[in-house]
């Protein structure tokens, strides 16, 4: 964590002389107000300087980031770490040779590395941050797989007109099965439990 402590003869003097010397912009930092300062009698006699602490803010996305390498490397998985940001999306896309240990059956083992790094970027962030971490394009083959689920287990609720619960899966899997089912005229869609054991309920619908 990077701060200085800054003196001018006002306050924004006082922090314009901080960020100039962390080279950072004011909505990057925390800044607290140490003492005012004092003009003095014709701004010479008994003068005061402004004092300011100014503190940068730790990037959540680069936080996110150190601790999803740490884990790999703990692992013991040589991989490539590429990180997109679009607004409050931030995708870690992950290659390498043994990126089949690191999705693990059905994608659980990247799904907890998703949940976990997105628990460390929002610790981090003033505003919520939709994280996906993805391995060898593994998220784009899995919605495939999961419309395809959703619409065998829709007509099979269709047939039986009983309810199907669906295996706990991460809100954006969720998300795709509530989309692919939400036209279908004999069935309808709902979530229960929390995080990460929220699953998906297809019911006959009334």
């Amino acid at each position: 964590m990077k701060q200085v402590t800054a003196t001018g003869q006002t306050v924004d003097e006082a922090v314009e002389s901080a960020l100039a010397q962390l080279n950072t912009t004011r909505d990057r930092t925390d800044i607290q107000i140490i003492d005012e300062g004092k003009k003095g009698i014709f701004g010479i006699f008994g003068t005061k300087p402004a004092v300011v602490k100014v503190t940068v803010k730790d990037d959540p996305v680069e936080k996110a980031q150190e601790f999803l390498e740490d884990v790999i490397l703990t692992m013991g998985i040589p991989a490539k770490l590429d990180v997109t940001r679009n607004g409050k999306n931030v995708t870690f896309q992950l290659s390498g040779e043994k990126m089949a240990v690191l999705i693990g059956k059905r994608g659980q083992t990247l799904n907890s590395l998703q949940y976990l790094t997105q628990l460390v970027a929002n610790r981090y962030s003033n505003q919520y941050l939709n994280i996906m971490v993805d391995a060898e394009n593994y998220r784009g083959r899995r919605e495939e797989t999961l419309i395809q689920l959703a619409e065998r287990l829709a007509d099979k609720v269709s047939r039986t007109k009983q309810d199907v619960k669906l295996e706990p899966m991460p809100s954006y899997e969720r998300k795709v099965i509530h989309t692919t089912l939400a036209t279908h005229k004999k069935v309808k869609t709902s979530s229960s439990g929390s995080d990460p054991n929220r699953h998906i309920v297809i019911s006959p619908a009334e």
